[in-house]
């Protein structure tokens, strides 16, 4: 089983899930793997702990993942907390997943080698630019982590062997040629139909809404007649990019500038050098006479790219012997830079570096000396540059007398807003969930709706927006959250229910028409009161084409012949159909192609089933245990 496992696991198709699925844990979750947990166990399986941090990062991610696939329109469901308890747990119960099946690869032997690691990591697009792989990008994407290469690799070594089995187990489904050629049957077959289509609107005028009617359907939704407590404000808002209208820079000021920031106007020196790397692990000592024995070798003449290649445990730029390309100055650790820039020459190698990486020695390969911008360059970004600082100074004073002169009056913002020359803007009525796209902060609704600004109508305390706008508020109008009247929703209570009745008298109609179908009765008078057509439709495919899905729903389900052939539809506005079943055709011939393509198809859906199937098995089996807390 190992070894058919292994194959399975080697084919293109394997290898393409293991990437999909590796890409996806990177950087979301690594630092779960590679830290001790500083928190108690949620869950343990089979004896092994996921904890709180694990779980909190693993929920993260998967939040974060909604919020940018959907947008805004998730934050209503993450305030619920039902849902978000859901949701919480569902997360865990990945990671118990996840969990399972590194315990099971890990049982059984599978193992990763170290080119397949590499070939990984060349290929992910964290560590690419301009489409290639990039040795300075990968190492500063790890530093800025936390990660050293080989803590990396260690933690991708334990990923891809546990997705080894789950690759295996979702690309040794197949599908056999009988159940492809049912498939191509059931999916190409078109059907014939004859149909009529009748509006719910039609029947409004035929019923009738009693009081009765209004008031049980008022007491039966109440709750859906609730509002929302809401204000009405008035703010001033002050704002940094605002200001830069009442500020200028001159000519001479933009000069003087440059002239006095003339280095941060050069292009840094850039060094290309190569590097041998020993790692320094756990023994220390051993490292140290690694690279001493390689440096006593350089300076007896061998060459240095080939001791890179043969010796550094940098292993992709040891593959170009041990090139880092061009860096600049505080690019790489402190050590690792000041030894590569005090390199006086071309082809000067340095002496044994020690950095938290290990031991490096540097070789100097090519050197870009240091450039300066000219003024005409960089005189537009100065003067956007002493505008933004000057509006900042004038912002930082502004906002002292708008807090000053809002606390000292506090029952009207008009002074306040005169003493820093802005307008007074306000709302209209909005509820917590309705409010404007500029104040919608959590603080300033916090404020907005407290007891304080709602009772006593007095001016808020500056309330920061972001780094460069504030705003102070007043509520001027208040309508608390109550219970609308009867007498208040009548007109829509009524519209409600007679749609809904004429809804009921369309459903009652066609059905009376599909009866006396079935019965082969001539149905013309019903049709006629309603001005309603036979309408037919030739080879109607099962997604539908034009044809309303509810439609082509039920004329997928209906019978070839006899009283099955006939039934009702009821769209998604209310509108229904009476479908009948005219004919049935076949599926086209199976092209190879496509017969290729619908075989794999439905050997990918097989496979997922079966590593769901799998992991229910794991679960069943093992012993998982999970915190009542989550």
């Amino acid at each position: 089983m190992l070894e058919r496992i292994r194959e399975g696991s080697q084919g293109p198709w394997a290898m393409a899930i293991i990437a999909l699925i590796v890409l996806s844990f990177v950087f979301a979750g690594v630092g779960s793997y590679l830290t001790s947990p500083g928190t108690s166990a949620v869950a343990t399986v089979n004896g092994e702990e996921i904890s709180a941090q694990e779980l909190d990062r693993a929920y993260q991610n998967q939040r974060a993942q909604m919020e940018s696939q959907f947008g805004e329109s998730v934050a209503q469901l993450f305030s619920s907390e039902e849902y978000l308890a859901n949701f919480r747990r569902s997360a865990l119960d990945r990671l118990i997943s996840e969990k399972l099946i590194q315990q099971q690869a890990s049982e059984i032997g599978l193992r990763v080698s170290d080119e397949q690691i590499r070939e990984t990591i060349v290929q992910m697009p964290e560590f690419q630019f301009g489409g290639q792989f990039d040795n300075e990008r990968f190492q500063t994407i790890l530093r800025q982590n936390g990660f050293s290469p080989a803590d990396f690799r260690n933690y991708l070594r334990i990923q891809m062997t546990q997705n080894q089995l789950a690759a295996a187990l979702t690309t040794s489904a197949f599908a056999l040629d009988s159940e492809v050629e049912e498939a191509n049957m059931l999916q190409r077959q078109t059907r014939d139909a004859k149909y009529l289509m009748v509006s719910a609107a039609s029947f409004a005028d035929s019923v009738e809404v009693s009081e009765a009617d209004i008031e049980t359907f008022y007491n039966n939704n109440i709750a859906s007649f609730d509002t929302e407590e809401k204000v009405k404000l008035a703010y001033v808002k002050l704002s940094v990019e605002d200001l830069k209208g009442r500020v200028s820079v001159d000519d001479d000021a933009v000069r003087t500038y440059y002239e006095a920031n003339l280095p941060s106007y050069g292009k840094e020196e850039e060094r290309r050098v190569s590097h041998i790397l020993i790692e320094s692990g756990d023994d220390v000592d051993a490292a140290r006479a690694e690279i001493e024995a390689l440096k006593a070798q350089l300076d007896n003449g061998a060459d240095f790219a080939t001791l890179a290649s043969e010796n550094s445990d940098d292993t992709f730029s040891a593959e170009n012997g041990g090139d880092l390309d061009f860096i600049t100055p505080e690019m790489m650790d402190a050590e690792f830079d000041e030894a590569a820039f005090a390199l006086d020459s071309v082809g000067d190698v340095s002496d044994i570096v020690e950095t938290d990486f290990g031991f490096h020695i540097i070789k100097l390969t090519d050197i870009n000396e240091a450039q300066t911008k000219s003024f005409e360059e960089v005189a537009s970004d100065i003067r956007e540059s002493l505008l933004y600082d000057q509006a900042m100074e004038k912002y930082f004073e502004l906002q002292n007398t708008l807090a000053e002169i809002a606390f000292e009056v506090p029952d009207t913002l008009e002074d306040a807003a005169n003493a820093v020359n802005l307008p007074v803007q306000e709302t209209a009525l909005f509820s917590r969930n309705t409010a404007p796209e500029e104040l919608n902060l959590p603080a300033l609704l916090d404020d907005a709706f407290s007891s304080e600004l709602i009772e006593e109508r007095l001016n808020s305390d500056i309330i920061e927006l972001d780094d460069e706008n504030i705003v102070a508020i007043r509520v001027i109008e208040h309508e608390p959250q109550r219970t609308q009247s009867l007498d208040e929703v009548r007109d829509s209570i009524t519209a409600s229910v007679k749609s809904t009745k004429a809804r009921e008298a369309a459903q009652a109609w066609a059905s009376d028409v599909a009866v006396k179908v079935r019965a082969g009765e001539d149905v013309s008078a019903l049709l006629s009161e309603k001005s309603a057509t036979w309408e037919t439709a030739k080879a109607v495919p099962r997604n539908g084409g034009t044809l309303a899905a509810a439609v082509v729903e039920t004329l997928f389900a209906l019978a070839p012949e006899g009283e099955g052939s006939v039934d009702v539809a009821t769209t998604m506005n209310g509108d229904v159909a009476v479908v009948q079943l005219e004919g049935v055709n076949a599926a086209p011939v199976l092209e190879a192609e496509l017969g290729n393509s619908l075989k794999e198809r439905l050997g990918q859906m097989k496979g997922q089933r079966l590593y769901e199937q799998y992991i229910e098995a794991l679960r069943s089996q093992a012993d998982v245990t999970i915190a009542e807390s989550v």
